[in-house]
């Protein structure tokens, strides 16, 4: 999997590609009110770079467990300000947000990828297939279609049951096939298996060892592990103090094939990851 294409870009994958998280949001589990004004956010934007960051993701919509819906209004409202700026910042920018109408708002400023929790199923009063259209119908933006179960309401009341692998390689395949149907080159896509969203902490870590079997189906592969809840129930850790877990966790999924790890603690991941790769061409 040598490239990820996106509007502006076509990301080199040869090694790991180090997302940095921009919550332009009041109520993320982690940093939320850290960043929401436009002024914060992109001096954080500014900070993760200068720590290593490849791409920016920006989100204005909280998709925490038990996280209530924003509108789009509201959503635009808080991310366009910001996306504004980043596009000249010089890396590749991802937006994270389900709702159609963002999609196309956010590509319209030059977004170079979408990135849904949704794998662009959700739909409102408007109708069904509108996320797959707005996708399709650019000529290059990338895209990341994420596995969840449930919504972010329900998801870990209810979680999924049983052997998770196989169905979620399944939903990712059919997803991307999908999108693909609708004249989508395979380059452009990038698949998240959803780490957290309505899994419980023993099948998000199967997803870990069993990597390998999402790579077989030849997409970029994207890795979200980063402050994640599971991690402190094995470590004990608060969402405050799990650097060392993410980055321990983001380097495993590195050695296990991930193209991209998307993450808030960037300069612990950069280094994690030369270690890795430092002991890879070792070998």
């Amino acid at each position: 999997m040598p490239h990820w294409q996106t509007s502006r870009y076509r990301i080199d994958l040869a090694r790991p590609k180090v997302m940095g998280i921009v919550n332009i949001t009041p109520d993320s589990f982690f940093d939320g009110g850290q960043h929401a004004t436009t002024r914060l956010a992109l001096a954080h934007c500014e900070a993760l770079m200068k720590e290593g960051a490849d791409i920016l993701d920006l989100g204005a919509e909280s998709t925490r467990p038990g996280a209530r819906p924003l509108s789009q209004d509201d959503e635009l409202a808080r991310l366009l300000p910001v996306l504004r700026e980043a596009v000249t910042l010089g890396v590749p920018i991802s937006v994270d947000s389900y709702k159609p109408g963002v999609m196309q708002a956010a590509l319209d400023l030059g977004a170079d990828i979408i990135n849904d929790i949704w794998a662009l199923r959700w739909v409102d009063h408007a109708g069904a297939g509108l996320a797959f259209q707005t996708v399709a119908q650019h000529p290059t933006c990338g895209v990341c279609l994420m596995h969840m179960h449930g919504d972010p309401q329900t998801m870990q009341v209810s979680p999924m049951v049983g052997d998770i692998v196989d169905p979620v390689r399944d939903f990712l395949s059919q997803s991307a096939n999908a999108l693909m149907a609708l004249g989508v080159d395979k380059e452009r896509i990038c698949l998240d298996p959803g780490i957290g969203f309505g899994k419980t902490v023993d099948q998000n870590f199967s997803l870990l060892a069993h990597q390998a079997t999402l790579l077989e189906l030849g997409f970029a592969l994207l890795a979200g592990w980063s402050r994640k809840s599971s991690l402190g129930v094995v470590t004990g850790a608060s969402a405050d103090d799990r650097v060392v877990a993410s980055a321990v966790a983001a380097a495993l999924a590195a050695q296990n094939g991930a193209h991209v790890l998307r993450v808030h603690d960037v300069r612990a991941t950069v280094q994690a990851l030369s270690v890795l790769q430092a002991t890879q061409a070792a070998y």
